[in-house]
């Protein structure tokens, strides 16, 4: 009997351990985060975006988003192997060609999923063939991916006038939705 309730103790505290190691790495988000793929905020909940962290700038000259306020600003979180991000690429390309001129821009944070594309090189070439011609920047130690808390590629973000947060997506999808919160947010 004593031997049961020693095994049964022992099933509960490896339980227990291996519940407090799934929150405190993180990981209970990400296995919740298919569930709010996409979160919209309000301009009164909205917080700030963190600053882009240096890198290689591919079509542009170095951005600051607080050089951008008064601009509404689509922050992209992709990389040129991901099958993922190369599906959403006609709707962003989509949304520089119309909406550039009226106030939005989009800013490609390239952080690399595999060896050949931390290469600068192999980026531009891609940049060049797939067509992308909205800033590009290379976040090869994931310093702009962690600020940010991205855990996925494709990750979108758009920042409203003042450089707010204010809605987030994961993943493929809700291209009309973003459509429609980019125009909601250049007519603010």
């Amino acid at each position: 009997m004593e031997r049961k309730w020693n095994l049964l103790i022992g099933i509960v505290v490896g339980i227990v351990v291996v519940a407090a190691s799934v929150y405190a790495s993180g990981l209970t988000k990400l296995l919740l985060s298919p569930f709010r793929s996409s979160t919209e905020y309000k301009s009164s909940d909205a917080v700030v975006a963190p600053e882009l962290a240096a890198g290689e700038w591919i079509n542009s000259e170095p951005l600051k988003l607080k050089d951008l306020h008064g601009r509404v600003v689509l922050v992209e979180f992709w990389t040129f192997g991901c099958i993922n991000c190369r599906n959403t690429l006609p709707f962003v390309k989509s949304w520089h060609d119309r909406y550039s001129d009226k106030g939005l821009t989009i800013i490609g944070v390239h952080s690399p999923e595999f060896d050949e594309e931390r290469d600068v090189t192999n980026l531009r070439r891609e940049v060049v063939s797939l067509g992308i011609h909205y800033p590009v920047i290379t976040d090869n130690d994931y310093q702009t991916w962690n600020a940010y808390k991205v855990e996925a590629w494709p990750t979108t973000f758009l920042l409203d006038k003042q450089g707010r947060i204010r809605w987030m997506h994961v993943g493929e999808g809700k291209y009309d939705e973003t459509d429609r919160l980019i125009q909601k947010l250049l007519a603010e």
